[in-house]
């Protein structure tokens, strides 16, 4: 570890820290209403299979190359790589921009939440009782520029906050709070939803496999269960590898990776939980879409004893899940120009929040009209092409990035690669593992970004 280096407080705070990198929208609001779409148990259990044999293997792969090169991720690619140092840092450059390009469209969804809880807590919500009214107010909400920028704003804020307090005063120290305070939330919300009347039927659709279901589509099943077991984590762009530039190299790497996919997975699975017995108790489809979380629940809650305190806790639970993402990926993309030495924590906060908001600026006019005058166009198309552009394309070509880095001579080096998983542990990595890591590994990833494109334009 470097004399100079940050390092964390505590174990549990690396935990819960790195978990709250891979704990966000994806868990939260994307993975209920995609369970939805493809008909419950099946695929949860395929979601589960390609955890193990998918976000795993790669989460280690980024874990370890933070922690032999104790930098981020362009920084480590030069650093640690034996030859084409310069054509190894440009890849690096690539994750950075992916972090940069997912915030510049995470950062908007995440306001929203925090405008909902807003008005949930003042009260404003109440003046909704209609599917059509939440519609409305939905489509306020995404269409108005100043209350979009403003409520995006604050999230940036609080993110670059948070970070220019210190690796340990600041993200540690908060994202802890944070993610106990969602934790908590999800418990109280669970046990909410199952006492509904009829939430049993939920339960049923969630926790049953029905295969009658499944054979109606099953590869675009398979390929939708691998895509959320990858994406859910995150793995590909380095967001969670400054993380392991800030362990000791007396941790266990597996125990730490293990660690985190069953936090990121409880919490996932918990949303289910407290999601689809409501659906239940009110005859809402379960596979309702992105609306799902912004019109049909609201228009529930409304209809609840004490509606405006579970809506409240509801989408408190969203927005913590959401800033702890924030936090962390603030956390990456400040590393760069600290580890760089260029500039002080406090100074690279500040540039990197600056810059979120300045490039957070075209996905709120792509969905607005500015002093009547739209840029963009009006719809969601910038969103659209930011998340395509992330999910489909930079997560999985940095995941097979990592991998053939971490392997080929010219990167790190297959010797090398593997005394760093095996530092800090009491047994070794199977040779069988190595081998499906090295020569099986990527073609799975390699059939995530092809059935993509297939899917995109060949299954209608």
């Amino acid at each position: 570890m470097s004399e100079n280096r940050e390092t964390l407080a505590s174990r549990l705070g690396f935990i819960l820290l790195s978990a709250g990198c891979a704990i966000g929208l994806g868990n939260v609001w994307r993975f209920p209403f995609i369970v939805g779409k493809y008909g419950g148990c099946i695929f949860v259990l395929l979601y589960l299979l390609f955890l193990v044999i998918l976000g795993f293997p790669l989460l280690l792969t980024e874990m370890a190359v933070g922690r032999g090169s104790q930098a981020n991720q362009i920084h480590a690619f030069y650093n640690l790589s034996h030859a084409h140092k310069k054509t190894w840092r440009m890849l690096g450059v690539l994750g950075f921009l992916g972090c940069l390009l997912l915030m510049m469209y995470y950062t908007n969804v995440s306001g929203w939440l925090l405008n909902y809880t807003k008005e949930y807590i003042a009260g404003g919500i109440s003046a909704y009782s209609t599917a059509e009214d939440f519609g409305n107010l939905f489509g306020q909400t995404i269409t108005n520029p100043w209350k979009s920028t403003g409520y995006m704003v604050l999230v940036c804020v609080l993110g670059g906050g948070i970070c220019a307090l210190g690796l340990k005063q600041g993200v540690e120290a908060i994202v802890k709070i944070l993610m106990m305070g969602l934790l908590l939330l999800m418990v109280v919300l669970a046990v909410r939803s199952a006492t509904l009347p009829g939430a049993a039927e939920g339960l049923k659709f969630y926790l049953t496999p029905n295969w009658s279901n499944f054979m109606k589509a099953p590869l675009e099943t398979i390929f939708a269960a691998m895509g959320q077991a990858f994406f859910t984590l995150s793995i590909g762009i380095g967001s969670m590898e400054i993380f392991g530039s800030y362990l000791s190299w007396k941790t266990s790497l597996a125990k730490e990776c293990f660690w985190i996919i069953l936090l990121d997975t409880i919490v996932a699975l918990s949303a289910g939980f407290i999601i689809f017995p409501i659906c239940a108790s009110k005859g809402i489809d379960m596979g309702a879409g992105p609306g799902l979380v912004f019109v049909s629940l609201p228009n529930i809650f409304a209809d609840l004893l004490g509606g405006r305190f579970w809506g409240c806790l509801f989408f408190a639970f969203l927005f913590m899940a959401a800033l702890t993402t924030v936090v962390a990926v603030f956390e990456n993309l400040i590393a760069v120009f600290i580890d760089a030495k260029a500039m002080k924590r406090p100074w690279a906060a500040m540039l990197v929040t600056e810059t979120v908001i300045l490039l957070s600026l075209p996905c709120i006019l792509g969905f607005s009209v500015w002093s009547g005058f739209t840029p963009l166009g009006a719809g969601s198309g910038v969103m659209d092409l930011e998340d395509f552009i992330v999910s489909q394309n930079l997560l999985p070509l940095g995941g097979i990035t990592f991998l053939v880095f971490a392997f080929s001579k010219s990167g790190w080096g297959h010797e090398n690669f593997v005394a760093e998983l095996n530092a800090g542990q009491t047994w070794k990595f199977p040779t069988w593992v190595i081998t499906y890591m090295k020569w099986i590994l990527p073609f799975i990833i390699l059939a995530v970004f092809a059935l993509g494109y297939w899917q995109m334009f060949f299954s209608k």
